[in-house]
């Protein structure tokens, strides 16, 4: 079947219905809705048998779904309408929700359901649940939406009181800063959780802090430092520790409130977006909250890592790297590698670069700090290290994902192995890993087609060794099992044994220092010419500028046919949206 999606970005949730689709053999393409386009003209263009609105924040003409049926991902359940609902959802501590695949019509999110799936809502940020559980329910309500219509008998059913008997689930308006706004000295720690994960990553929570206006990004709870409410406590990896009535929170992002004539602002590390403005703090070294964490369990090693939007800057490939310097000191057989639920990683931090004086220098330093990363799991011979890639990753950070000996990989996650669409050439030792994995001919259409790639079609291709199905809640434990297995299996000494004497022979006659120095000699070149696309799209990337129309790379219908079809995922721009429903 020709579907189109109608969204207002290729975020996440619209990529991964993109991979998905493909999956099952329809024809996808992608219009994007943007300011002075016409919707109706695109449509047209497309000659769509189905049209999917994954996410939208426009109004879908009368003229378009008048033509034809047009299905909207709504991210709460029957009944419940509004530009917000995920947002409220969180900000009043709602624990079961779920996502309803409707049909657009004359009223918004009034619409006939087509389907309808529960979730639960864990106590993580908004953005976090929108790749995770949301995610999930979402595209297992559009899978059967879109199976339902194929099928050409069911109808949908009415929204009416017997669908939504519970009286929270009610159309209501857009969640303001007057409502999300901290009362330091009023609001216990709990709440101050709430409003800060309802909304993460957008639009934050504007506050004063040090005679500025900022907005709040990410919020995780402090159970020992304590202060005057309001107070800034201490500093960890970038973070700021604030005091709250009864407790503390740590702030891991800020990003300064726009002025009127000045350029878009963008999200940084709280400790550099504060400045000098930041008085002497401690830096807390043991903290209820961490980035990068280690443990071990038997003869497995652990270390988490968990950076805001899947980005790693120079300094936090450093710490990472120091931390697996020292996990590589203990005494394991399997080290596994990643994230506990969300993003794995999407390389390289576009927005501390840009926020940096030199921003071709930061850049530089940004791509090294990540190869000697990449380099040091690529010549780990001692054990066996796995990737656990519970959430989305892209570019450099698929390339991580395959320095290691096994990737395995959520069943929800989205791949990005390419760099095209940020004007780069990539490095992290992709050019030695990515063909090995899949082939020189397929990891150049990677590379040139930048479209998202499924976990199921990743295991096709040979991307990742392993596909662990399973929300996000359950990922870390099946992998904790799955990796005790593997230290005890007979074979795993001989495997680590055979790693030391292959990587002399590789480096005898391919050596990793060469890939290296070519992928980088490229690089070098990209960063250091100003005229380079990589700076102008580096720039609209981080200030969330809207392109002018869709890529013809997206707009060209696109179909799976296997282990031979490529893909992309990662996060857009625009990954959690202030208007999520069309």
């Amino acid at each position: 079947m020709h579907i189109l999606l109608l969204a207002s970005a290729f975020n996440s949730l619209t990529q991964r219905a993109h991979a998905e689709l493909r999956d099952r053999g329809h024809r996808v393409a992608v219009e994007l809705a943007l300011p002075g386009g016409s919707l109706p003209d695109a449509v047209r263009r497309h000659e769509p048998q189905l049209v999917v609105a994954p996410m939208l924040k426009a109004v879908i003409p009368e003229e378009v779904w008048a033509a034809y049926t047009c299905l909207v991902v709504h991210p709460g359940p029957v009944g419940d309408r509004g530009p917000s609902s995920l947002d409220w959802a969180i900000h009043e501590g709602i624990e079961e929700w779920g996502v309803t695949v409707l049909q657009a019509d004359g009223e918004m999110d009034a619409g006939d359901v087509w389907a309808c799936v529960p979730c639960r809502l864990p106590q993580v940020s908004k953005s976090e649940l929108y790749r995770g559980e949301i995610a999930d329910a979402a595209l297992e309500a559009v899978l059967l939406a879109v199976e339902r219509f194929a099928g050409g008998t069911h109808v949908p059913r009415k929204q009416d009181t017997d669908c939504a008997p519970d009286a929270r689930l009610r159309p209501r308006p857009y969640l303001d800063q007057s409502v999300r706004r901290i009362d330091w000295a009023e609001d216990a720690t709990g709440t101050v959780l709430r409003k800060l994960r309802a909304a993460d990553s957008q639009p934050g929570v504007l506050d004063t802090l040090l005679g500025g206006e900022w907005y709040l990004h990410g919020g995780h709870p402090e159970s020992v430092l304590r202060g005057r409410p309001g107070e800034l406590l201490a500093t960890r990896a970038g973070a700021v520790c604030r005091a709250t009535r009864d407790g503390a929170v740590w702030i891991p992002e800020l990003r300064a409130r726009r002025l009127p004539g000045q350029p878009p602002t963008y999200k940084l590390p709280a400790v550099p977006a504060l400045g000098d403005r930041l008085p002497p703090l401690p830096e807390a070294p043991e903290a209820t909250w961490a980035d990068i964490r280690y443990r071990e369990s038997g003869d497995v090693g652990f270390l988490s890592f968990s950076f805001p939007g899947g980005a790693m800057s120079t300094e936090q490939c450093r710490r990472l790297l120091d931390a697996y310097r020292e996990a590589c000191a203990r005494p394991t057989s399997v080290l596994v590698l990643g994230g506990e639920r969300d993003f794995f990683s999407n390389g390289i931090h576009l927005n501390v670069i840009e926020a940096a004086d030199d921003p071709a220098a930061e850049s530089w330093a940004n791509i090294d700090a990540i190869d000697d990363l990449v380099e040091a799991v690529l010549t780990t011979t001692d054990r066996l290290v796995v990737s656990a890639v519970a959430g989305n990753a892209a570019a450099g950070g698929v390339m991580l994902a395959l320095a290691a000996d096994e990737v395995w990989c959520r069943s929800g996650a989205v791949l990005n192995p390419h760099y095209r669409l940020m004007g780069l050439y990539g490095s992290e030792y992709w050019t030695y890993t990515l063909p090995r994995k899949v082939g020189p001919v397929v990891a150049e259409r990677l590379m040139r087609e930048a479209l998202p790639v499924s976990a199921a079609s990743a295991l096709g291709l040979g991307l990742v060794d392993r596909v662990v199905d399973g929300g996000p809640g359950a990922f870390a434990a099946e992998v904790g099992r799955l990796a005790a297995h593997l230290s005890a299996l007979p074979s795993t000494p001989t495997r680590i044994a055979a790693k030391k004497s292959e990587l002399e022979r590789r480096e005898s006659t391919t050596p990793l220092a060469g890939f290296r120095e070519r992928e980088l000699a490229r690089m070098r070149r990209t960063f250091d010419d100003p005229d380079a696309p990589y700076h102008a799209l580096r720039r609209a990337f981080v200030r969330k500028e809207r392109p002018a129309g869709t890529p013809p790379h997206l707009s060209a219908s696109q179909t799976d046919s296997g282990p031979s079809a490529t893909g992309f995922t990662g996060t857009a721009p625009h990954d959690i949206p202030s208007r999520p429903i069309g």
